[in-house]
């Protein structure tokens, strides 16, 4: 697909020793620096400022069994059944025993969460079975996370902050982390040695035209990590977020579906409510379901989106419980207290990644990752709501834990590493970035969209072939990283989706519409082994 490295290496590269690097700065990423900070020097990479990340978009909320009505074993309950029988279940037990722990680690380090008579309020999702959703600001809990954690992580003077940083590849060495390549804002390559990476880059949204996802949601560190042999699963499973703002001259801005939680109806363009007749729960099933419910009903319509009706409850409420959409909207002539919300989906999440075990190791060593990059098998096929941000809070702790007593090289030499002189390849620089990206992009959403068959992953396969040039030459351009890593990522996603022969959670084959108790499977693919078929159990 590629060759190992993007870029060239050189030994006569400059090169700075740390304890670990921890590349993205979400709420996974500077949560790993602050937690391993306490136990080594971090330098923490982010290829834009240091609060820029899907995070800080983030509206609906993060999931805790904190109430009393509330239990670990409920929220287990919910989890399992939206990942569609496809969730690890040792995963998910971790996710909802360590969560309210992390919550109130979170809470020590600042974060203001909503309170409603003196106690954290809670909001319901779809698909969970009681108010569990911890929110800040109303709709900015996101926002509000970051804040807390990027004053912390500033404040910190064990954490070395790299803003407008490159992180191209890792180096490798006999199947273990040597290092960083990271490009400054000069453009100058300088190699990070370390025998600790955390990848906590975020998601892969900018694989398709319409998404929520900010444009620095390019699958980097899924892409570095299978260049560097770790494996990737379950990548087929993409979450498209059913109700995002769909109106012309509006960004594809993300209504929350905390909305939908507080009573919001779906109504098609005629007016008519069309989910109680598709699922028991109506608008609040899975996103998986309402998103191909919406997709079908915009088709049987003819539209190009549906209403979302919030107009029951008051404007002063509404303002309260959400006072960014309120706000978003009437930027461009909307009223959600008297006017409809015209939404569609957007693609929002990958529910798959670089595979991890419980403490968050990838099948490199020294190689780590958390949150939306990571495949840790909480998710399953299709991810419950407000799931994302504990996922990365208990897996960024875990990965702390079992670094903290990581040692350098366990074979006791060869440390300090020198970087090689690999072959040279010829600097190239890729002509019509944005058109080349536009039409990736085009691609993804045609043929490995909400709906997908068998000709279509075949032909997306081939045209992605047309991207060229691919095998035999250096980087040098963010851009030129970012896009051959976009189409990594495709080709893997595309790889994935044609594997799994049946529909399941967020994959929807045509040609295969039923869901199959055989394929309790996990798709895995590994840049020597290929695509290979395992267990759910990582």
């Amino acid at each position: 697909m590629q060759s190992r490295y993007l870029s060239n290496v050189t030994q006569d590269l400059s090169i700075v020793d740390t304890g670990a690097v921890v590349i993205g700065s979400g709420i996974g990423g500077l949560f790993a620096a602050h937690c391993l900070s306490e136990h080594k020097d971090v330098v923490l990479v982010t290829k834009r400022a240091i609060a820029e990340s899907n995070t800080n978009y983030a509206q609906g909320g993060i999931a805790a069994a904190i109430s009393e009505k509330d239990s670990p074993e409920l929220h287990r309950k919910d989890t399992l059944y939206a990942g569609v029988d496809l969730c690890d279940e040792q995963a998910v037990e971790i996710l909802v025993n360590e969560g309210p722990q992390r919550i109130l680690e979170l809470i020590e380090l600042g974060t203001r969460f909503d309170m409603f008579e003196g106690e954290l309020a809670l909001a319901k999702e779809g698909a969970h079975s009681c108010r569990r959703i911890l929110r800040a600001r109303g709709d900015a809990t996101g926002a509000e996370i970051v804040r807390a954690l990027v004053k912390a992580v500033r404040k910190n003077h064990k954490i070395e902050k790299l803003e407008n940083h490159f992180a191209i590849d890792v180096i490798t060495e006999s199947n273990q982390i040597r290092g960083v390549l990271v490009q400054d804002d000069c453009g100058e390559v300088i190699f990070y040695r370390t025998p600790i990476v955390v990848l906590a880059t975020g998601g892969i949204g900018q694989l398709f035209r319409y998404t929520t996802n900010p444009d620095i949601a390019t699958g980097d560190g899924v892409a570095i990590a299978y260049r560097a042999g770790a494996v990737i699963s379950n990548l087929e499973f993409y979450q498209f977020h059913p109700t995002v703002l769909s109106y012309p001259g509006a960004p594809r801005f993300l209504i929350s579906e905390a909305v939908r939680g507080e009573g919001a109806l779906l109504r098609n363009i005629h007016g008519e409510r069309f989910m109680v007749d598709r699922h028991e729960m109506a608008e609040l099933a899975p996103r998986d379901v309402v998103a191909r419910c919406i997709v079908e009903e915009m088709e049987r319509t003819k539209a190009t989106y549906v209403f979302l009706d919030i107009t029951h409850e008051k404007s002063d409420e509404l303002y309260e419980r959400f006072p960014t959409i309120y706000e978003k909207c009437l930027q461009y002539g909307l009223d959600i207290s008297s006017d409809w919300i015209p939404v569609a989906p957007a693609a929002h999440y990958a529910m798959g990644g670089v595979r991890t075990n419980e403490w968050g190791e990838t099948e490199v060593r020294g190689l780590f990752a958390c949150g939306e990059v990571a495949c840790t098998g909480v998710h399953g096929a299709n991810r419950l709501a407000s799931n994302s941000l504990s996922e990365a809070l208990v897996y960024a702790r875990r990965i702390a834990t079992k670094a903290k007593d990581f040692i350098q090289d366990e074979m006791g030499h060869r440390y300090p590493y020198q970087l090689p002189n690999l072959i040279q390849k010829p600097n190239s620089k890729l002509q019509y970035i944005n058109e080349r990206r536009l039409r990736l992009q085009k691609l993804m959403l045609r043929y490995v969209g909400l709906k997908r068959n068998k000709e279509g992953l075949l032909q997306a396969l081939e045209d992605f072939k047309k991207f060229s040039p691919m095998e035999g030459y250096a980087y040098s351009q963010v851009s030129e990283f970012e896009f051959m890593n976009l189409l990594t990522c495709a080709t893997l996603m595309t790889m994935g989706a044609l594997a799994r022969t049946e529909s399941r959670g967020a994959h929807y084959r045509l040609d295969y519409p039923q869901t199959e108790n055989s394929w309790q499977k996990v798709v895995s693919i590994h840049k020597e082994r290929g695509v290979t078929i395992d267990d759910i159990n990582f």
